[in-house]
Order: C-alpha cells, then structure tokens, then sequence
C-alpha cells in the first residue's frame, strides 16, 4: 500500500509539473519574444535572444501613448470596482436579511438572472441607453456599464457571505439605538472585508480586460484603454509580433502585481462565504 501510493503521489506531481509547463511556454516565448528582433523572432522563436534589447519596450510605450492609456484604464476600473463594491454589498446585504420575504427572493432571482447571460447579448441596447444619456466617448458611460454588468455576480458573493456576520451582533445595535443604516456602515460592512477583497480582485481582473465596452462607447483616441491601444497595433495583413508583444507585456504587467499582490484574499473570501450559518 505505501509503494502504491508514493506511486500515486509521484504520476501526479509528473502530471501536476506537465501542466505547469504547458502553462509556462507561452509566457516564456511572450517574455523572450519581446527582447528580439522581427528576424530572430521568426528564425528562433522559442530560443533565448543573442542580445537583450530593451528598445522595444521604448518604441512600444511610444507607440500606443502608455501613461494615457494607463489613465484611462486605471479611472474606469477604479471607480467602477468602487460603485460595484457600494452597490452590490448594500444590495447583498438587504437581500439576505430580508430573504424571508417572497418579494425578496423574486427580486435576488431577477438579479441573479443577469449571470446567465453575457452582457455582449444586449450590446446594441446599450448602445442605444447610452446614446441616450449622452455618456458617448466619455469615461463615464463605460464606467456605468461596468458597474451594472458586474453586479449580479458581486451580489451573489455578498449575499452568501453576510449569512457567515451573526445577526446578534446587529440586534445588539440596534438596542443601543443604531439605525439600519449606521449598524450597517459600522457593523456589518468592516466583518465583510474579506469578500470584499474577493469582489475588487475579480472585477478588477475583469473590468481592466474588458475590450468590447471601450471598443463601442470610447471613439477618440485620448480615451483610449490599454487594451484599444494594443489593437491599434495590430495590422489588417500583418502583425509585427515584435512591436506587439511588448505592448501586451506592459498591458499586463500592471495587473500581474496587483493580482500577486491581493491573490491571499480570494481563496479566505469565497471559502468563508461558501458555509451558511
């Protein structure tokens, strides 16, 4: 029994490694393609660059205008994980506290829907709502979408979580004479911080890829995101992937640390959100 299940251990730390590898190569022939030439990138693609050339980067922040777009990119995300955090963690709140109710269970389900269908669906529609408002080619307008297509699934995870906050610590501010309002701000909210946490590093990593949003409501170029800037880049007929990698390295990068940086939170939030009671 012990050979067999070192045996055991052993095939999947084998597997395990494979699929590390495949993982890997990609971001490898990313990284390395970025230090070469057009020429070299095409005779040696996956061989280490016979000189280390940073001039791609240079011409790459050059190109695609990377402190503006970077503006851009960071105010929408921002803000929009800001207005998901305030909205969806009241909405999430009421929803569990409440969920006795018919109305309430009705109202969660109507919510909930929203998951089940990518927002690329009603493109056209909110095209039209946002034509309407007059929020074309303005941070705003992408802001707003973010914020209304991310909800559901924040509401989700904060609706969960709140069931893990015990009501008595609620009822007991309540006869110290606290409103709803304040026992939520001051109670309720802070014990919420780790999914929290959970929300703004999922929506940041989505919010931040999002191309079809900018790709549609922003039309001038000085409200470019990262993402519109890497694809004015690319060619009808041809692509130079020499140019092209560094822009997606410096596009990413920024996500990378920050991902690296609140990685610890993710797997505390969903976990303690996933025990009712």
């Amino acid at each position: 029994m012990k050979k067999k299940t070192v045996f055991v251990t052993g095939l999947k730390y084998v597997f395990l490694s494979l699929l590390a590898l495949v993982v890997l190569i990609p971001i490898y022939y990313l990284v390395v393609t970025t230090f070469k030439s057009s020429t070299e990138a095409a005779v040696a693609p996956m061989a280490l660059p016979s000189s280390w050339d940073f001039s791609g980067y240079v011409d790459a922040f050059q190109a695609m205008q990377y402190p503006q777009a970077f503006k851009n990119t960071f105010l929408i995300t921002f803000i929009s994980v800001a207005g998901l955090i305030l909205v969806s963690s009241m909405c999430g709140y009421v929803l569990n506290r409440r969920e006795k109710f018919k109305i309430t269970k009705v109202i969660f389900l109507l919510i909930l829907s929203g998951i089940m269908f990518p927002y690329q669906m009603s493109i056209l529609g909110l095209y039209k709502v946002i034509r309407g408002l007059h929020l074309m080619n303005s941070l705003t307008g992408v802001i707003l979408v973010d914020i209304a297509i991310n909800i559901p699934f924040a509401t989700f995870l904060i609706k969960s979580f709140v069931s893990t906050i015990p009501i008595e610590l609620e009822e007991a501010a309540k006869i110290d004479g606290a409103g709803v309002s304040r026992t939520f701000w001051t109670i309720t909210f802070p014990l919420m911080k780790p999914m929290i946490a959970t929300v703004a590093i999922l929506n940041t990593l989505t919010i931040w890829n999002d191309f079809i949003g900018p790709l549609y409501f922003l039309q001038s170029r000085e409200k470019d995101v990262i993402l519109q800037e890497v694809y004015r880049n690319i060619g009808q007929f041809s692509t130079d992937w020499s140019s092209l990698f560094p822009m997606m390295v410096l596009g990413v990068l920024p996500l990378v640390l920050f991902y690296l940086f609140m990685q610890r939170y993710i797997i505390g939030g969903v976990m303690s959100g996933s025990v009712k009671g």
